[in-house]
Parts: structure tokens; sequence; C-alpha cells
């Protein structure tokens, strides 16, 4: 039992940690206020939206992978343990990335809806 709990334990803490080293995409910076990409997205031409756009896509793709694979991890929790320590961080960890997740939406919206009116390219620029 104890090994277990350890064993996940270090797995969250690797995956924080390598979530932090690694961060998001370079280009997709989701502290960027919403004003400040609706400024920069106005001067910038349609290669340059085009590749911003798809920047914040590969870290909302990313992103959209970190949560799915902490989500599963807290539904392997059983049930006795599900109001314990571990079952508490991975929620809060979930709840951050997800926080994030809606930050990088909100700043890819404004590249692409730039774009879009710059009648630019939007293949592959689903989400």
């Amino acid at each position: 039992m104890m090994k277990t709990v350890g064993f996940w334990v270090g797995l969250v803490v690797a995956t924080v940690g390598v979530t932090l080293l690694a961060g998001c995409s370079k280009d997709a910076d989701e502290g960027k206020s919403i004003a400040e990409a609706k400024a920069e997205a106005e001067k910038m031409d349609v290669e340059a939206l085009r590749a911003k756009a798809l920047s914040y896509k590969e870290a909302i793709v990313a992103k959209q992978k970190e949560i799915s694979e902490l989500q599963g991890r807290i539904k392997e929790i059983p049930i006795t343990e599900a109001l314990g320590e571990k079952a508490k961080s991975l929620k809060q960890d979930a709840e951050a990335l997800t926080k994030s997740l809606g930050a990088l939406k909100d700043r890819f919206e404004v590249y692409y809806g730039e774009l879009k009116e710059k009648k630019g390219d939007l293949s592959g620029l689903d989400l």
C-alpha cells in the first residue's frame, strides 16, 4: 500500500516538474493580457497570425492531454482515499490545468479571430 502511494506521489511530482520546466509552447503566453494580445494581433500579418494561432493550438492540445491523463489518475483513486491528500492534490492540479487551458483558449481566439478577419488560412486550426 505504501509503495503504491509513494509511486503515485512520485509520479505526480515528476509530472508537475516536467510541466513547469517544459511549460507550453514558447510562443503561447497565457500570462499575456487579452488587451496585449489584441494589440499585438492587429499589427501582425496573416503568416504571423497563423503561426501564433498554431502555437496556441499546440499548447491547448498538450494541456488537454495533461488534463485527460490527470483525470484518469483521479478516477483510479479508490473510494476510501477519495478525500485524502493525494486526491485533493490531484484535483487541485486538475483545476490549475483547466484554468490554464481556459487562458490559452481565450488568447487563441484573439489570434484566430484576427486571422479570420484578415481572410487568412484557417485550415488545421480547429480546436
